[in-house]
């Protein structure tokens, strides 16, 4: 795994807007030329906005990193350059792998051509065959859930099925890096929910994902790292517990001193925050290395049925021996906590181990749902976790959980 490249590396970059003069106005050749030669042309030209002051970052292959900050601190402005959208003013992005976008609400979309017009056009560009959209086009509408609306014009989409129409087109050209902007806050719950599946899918399977939100609950339960991008600039990398952590208490502190000025901490990128330490450096005589599940068989699964039964596999390695601690979580779609367990254990063996967590049966309802687990010696709180991630499959009832039940009919004779 310490072989693979990573899927993005962003080294030293910086990116320059130029900035329009504060007033516009109707110019002749004749003015510009003596604008020019009394020098006021070239200092307009040469104000420039910069959105990107020496950005690095790096992306491990197969893991989901989180990006956070406030308005304006250059979040979508990254995303772009490393989707091709943009070039850098200066430095490189070098991204390893095909690469699908959700960034702004229809990009990429003609408004005159129908939906299904526009999923030809999308899949050329994301890299597809004309053989290889004909052959996923069937799935992508079906996904989308538009209906006749597939062949009418876009124009006539609202914003939720411009949604859907872009989620299903970015999520089935298979993708190796999917890189997603915010746009999932938009749409009803049915879609919201089917969405957060194709994304734990996505997840479960390996690929690498970036993630742009303002919902740091989201980063915290479902990133491998994040990181904080605040005035253009990398303020810090590393695990989303100590990441958010951090962002919340500078906030916090900026949201305070923005009181005295009258300015909004959320709106001013320039304002000072308090300095951020860095994420330490994990020295765990224990760890958990990954997480998996799986069914009677031993099979690696993505799919259960309620009344299955279910392993949950958790690999660590230690270093030392120590009096450990196991912990898992599993967590609804939008991050709610449905259950935690944890196996305190003694001294480990020095090298791998395996710890495994057994139910009978599932037992919970349809949906996705996110397993969260750790390993650390007892008495200490874990850095580090891994995640996994599973359905389960559509059955009578509706809810959460599926406890084990029994119907029957009492009549005044007795049981029937």
């Amino acid at each position: 795994m310490s072989d693979q490249k990573p899927a993005v590396v962003v080294t030293n970059v910086t990116k320059h807007f130029k900035k329009a003069p504060k007033r516009r106005e109707y110019t002749t050749f004749k003015t510009e030329v003596v604008r020019f030669i009394k020098g006021e042309r070239e200092l307009n030209e040469a104000q420039h906005i910069e959105a990107l002051r020496g950005v690095d970052l790096v992306v491990p292959k197969g893991s989901t990193m989180g990006i956070i900050g406030r308005n304006g601190s250059g979040k979508s402005t990254l995303l772009k350059l490393i989707t091709g959208i943009y070039q850098p003013t200066s430095g490189t992005v070098q991204v390893n792998g095909r690469i699908s976008a959700l960034l702004e609400l229809g990009a990429g979309f003609h408004p005159d051509f129908t939906g299904r017009e526009n999923i030809m056009i999308n899949g050329i560009i994301l890299g597809m065959s004309r053989t290889e959209v004909k052959s996923r086009i069937d799935e992508i509408i079906e996904f989308a859930e538009l209906g006749d609306f597939i062949d009418e014009q876009v124009r006539t989409y609202s914003s939720g099925m411009f949604m859907r129409l872009a989620f299903a087109v970015a999520t089935h050209v298979d993708p190796e890096i999917l890189i997603v902007d915010e746009i999932l806050s938009v749409g009803d719950e049915h879609f919201s929910k089917k969405s957060r599946a194709k994304m734990n899918e996505f997840k479960s399977s390996g690929k690498t994902i970036l993630l742009v939100t303002h919902t740091l609950d989201v980063v915290e339960d479902w990133c491998d790292q994040v990181a904080w991008i605040d005035g253009g600039k990398t303020r810090l990398v590393g695990p989303p517990a100590h990441v958010v952590a951090e962002y919340r208490r500078a906030m916090n502190a900026a949201e305070a001193e923005a009181v005295k000025t009258g300015h909004s901490a959320l709106s001013a990128p320039g304002l000072a925050l308090p300095e951020a330490p860095a994420a330490p450096t994990p020295q765990e005589p224990v760890r958990a290395v990954k997480v998996s599940v799986v069914d009677a068989l031993g099979a690696n699964l993505q799919t259960f049925a309620a009344e299955a039964k279910l392993d949950v596999l958790v690999d660590f390695e230690a270093s030392a021996p120590q009096d450990s601690e196991c912990t898992v979580d599993v967590k609804a779609a939008d991050g709610r906590l449905l259950f935690s367990s944890a196996y305190r254990s003694g001294p480990l063996h020095v090298g791998a181990g395996r710890v495994r967590l057994s139910f009978p049966r599932v037992g919970l309802g349809e949906g996705a749902w996110t397993v969260v687990a750790s390993v650390h010696a007892v008495g200490a709180v874990a850095t580090t976790g891994v995640t996994t991630s599973f359905t389960v499959a559509p059955s009578p009832g509706v809810g959460l959980v599926r406890p084990a039940h029994a119907w029957s009919l009492e009549t005044a004779g007795g049981s029937a």
